[in-house]
């Protein structure tokens, strides 16, 4: 059973690492947003390819008279959060169910 404990721990810790990485994308890019980087730069292309998906969804449900500020990415990185805080810890504690 220890097997099934490490794999999950391993699980737990790698998605944690993914969340963190795809976090820092989004504050990245909502910097990036702020100077008006040039649009051709392919740090820039990638990072607006690899969030404006769950940022676009998340947009279709906010209303639009916010006061032209974009509060998709907040709403997202909560999103985020919420799952390393819930998502993370419960894979490990299942795993160590199995331990």
């Amino acid at each position: 059973m220890f097997v099934i404990n490490n794999f999950l721990m391993a699980v737990a810790q790698l998605i944690d690492f993914l969340l963190t990485i795809y976090m820092w994308m989004i504050i990245g890019r909502a910097v990036i947003s702020w100077v008006n980087a040039d649009p051709y730069n392919p740090v820039v292309r990638f990072l607006y390819e690899i969030t404006e998906p769950p940022l676009a969804k998340i947009r279709r449900f906010l209303p639009l008279s916010m006061g032209g500020i974009d509060f998709s990415p907040m709403i997202l990185i909560m999103g985020i959060m919420f799952l390393q805080s819930f998502l993370v810890p419960t894979l490990k504690q299942i795993a160590m169910s199995f331990g």
